[in-house]
């Protein structure tokens, strides 16, 4: 039987999404507004779940990584449409956010508490290093090139080379997708050894196609739960006298809960090819989704886009994937790798509100 809670918290996330748009956002819709976003979250990570166990790796995690940054883009896109002078680096923001988040947060924590509890967990070298050659690619070609391309002067794009992009963009993400699911499926499998395969029986076919359809209500409500809160949380930053940059920090963090939970709880589980395909592949689907429609969104409604990285940025990104190269190089990782990416994120944050 499914549990109660994993249809009941996303109904009361529809009613006061629903509450919201009929009377306001007020203090009150907010408080609840934040407590329903949390128990959703939970709720799609345990849909998330039945689905990958039922259609297996690394399909599973693929449908959550995607399903997730779906829903992200309709929600920059949706934000963009209402303030598209105000929001133009917002694209750029969110998607770098993501990549941080990603690389360093969910990693970082995966690697410690599975570390912590198992001392040292193997993957396959292959499908990290096709991942981390990808992510690579994108972010440089996307996030870096607009500084140094001299078109147009500044961190933008001109036409011409934000279709160029953005089919790069498609193509990169659509190889990689291609390499895990059919040409090189063996490099995203369970490690031998590991608990991957240590499960009861999958579900049936009924409770799996259930399971995708609160997903997917599950992930829609947490993105307008997101952007429910977005207006508090931006008034919360101007208060603070932090960079508006926080925003898209705030936004992509908030949107991977789902994946960043279930990569912890495969971690935890010594499932840790699960949290990287879950991890490398929900920061891919980021930028080789987000980038294209973006992009789409700016050439058809004139709409500018910056998407130039700063200099500190850049940085860090370098940093990131410097790290990520040697983490995931060996094929077992401690918690000490673990460590590192997370002090990278603290860093990360913390040049993010003082810059």
């Amino acid at each position: 039987m499914m549990p109660w809670w994993t249809w009941a918290w996303p109904a009361a996330a529809w009613v006061i999404l629903l509450t919201a748009a009929s009377v306001g956002a007020g203090a009150i819709v907010v408080a609840l507004a934040g407590v329903a976003l949390i128990g959703t979250v939970f709720a799609a990570v345990y849909h998330a779940e039945m689905i990958a166990h039922r259609v297996g790796e690394p399909f599973g995690t693929l449908v959550l990584a995607v399903a997730v940054t779906v829903i992200e883009v309709a929600l920059i896109v949706s934000v963009m449409i209402s303030a598209p002078v105000e929001k133009a680096g917002l694209a750029r923001e969110t998607v770098f956010a993501a990549v941080m988040i990603v690389c360093n947060g969910i990693v970082g924590l995966c690697l410690l508490l599975g570390g912590a509890r198992h001392r040292e967990q193997g993957f396959h070298i292959h499908g990290a290093s096709a991942a981390l050659a990808v992510l690579a690619a994108l972010t440089i070609l996307t996030l870096v090139m607009p500084n140094v391309a001299t078109t147009v002067p500044g961190p933008w794009f001109s036409t011409s080379q934000l279709v160029f992009a953005g089919t790069v963009s498609l193509l990169l993400y659509g190889s990689f997708v291609f390499i895990q699911t059919v040409r090189h499926r063996d490099y995203f499998l369970p490690v031998v050894g590991s608990n991957e395969e240590l499960h009861g029986p999958p579900p049936s076919n009924r409770t799996a196609l259930l399971s995708t359809g609160l997903l997917i209500v599950a992930l829609v409500a947490v993105v307008g739960l997101a952007k429910t809160l977005t207006p508090a949380v931006e008034a919360g930053i101007a208060l603070a006298n932090v960079p508006k940059a926080v925003v898209g920090i705030i936004i992509a963090g908030l949107v991977l809960l789902p994946e960043g939970l279930a990569a912890v709880r495969a971690a935890r589980a010594n499932r840790l090819q699960t949290s990287l395909n879950l991890a490398l592949g929900s920061a891919l689907a980021s930028i080789g989704l987000t980038i294209p429609t973006v992009a789409v969104f700016s050439i058809v409604l004139r709409s500018p886009v910056e998407l130039g990285l700063g200099a500190k940025d850049q940085v860090l990104l370098a940093l990131t994937l410097l790290v990520g190269v040697i983490t995931l190089g060996t094929g077992r990782t401690t918690v000490l790798q673990g460590i590192v990416h997370l002090v990278i994120f603290a860093v990360f944050l913390f040049f993010a509100v003082v810059p």
